[in-house]
């Protein structure tokens, strides 16, 4: 059996451990789960990489990518819209004005 653990992106930090379970909410959190069930929820996430050598996922966690991963659920069923599309380009707009 292949246990994970998962490490940030962000800050190298290792934020969970023998996690057998990777998966997304109907409301597109990140669910990491281990045998027992127990995990963490990361409202915001992506998973980036899984390794099953080193038995590491790394994940990255940003506000922006909620709301990214709903739109592109929606583009890839068909059922995409228009106000997903403008929420997203208004957070990236306020993105780009802080940069």
């Amino acid at each position: 059996m292949c246990e994970f653990k998962i490490v940030k992106e962000n800050d190298g930090n290792q934020v969970a451990e023998d996690i057998l379970v990777l998966s997304y909410t109907d409301t597109n959190e990140l669910v990491v789960r281990d045998i027992l069930g127990t995990g963490a929820v990361f409202n915001s996430a992506l998973i980036l990489n899984v390794n099953t050598i080193s038995q590491e996922c790394k994940i990255v966690e940003h506000p922006i990518i909620n709301e990214f991963i709903g739109l592109v659920r929606g583009l890839a069923n068909n059922n995409a819209t228009k106000n997903q599309v403008e929420n997203v380009q208004l957070k990236l707009q306020k993105l780009m004005d802080e940069l």
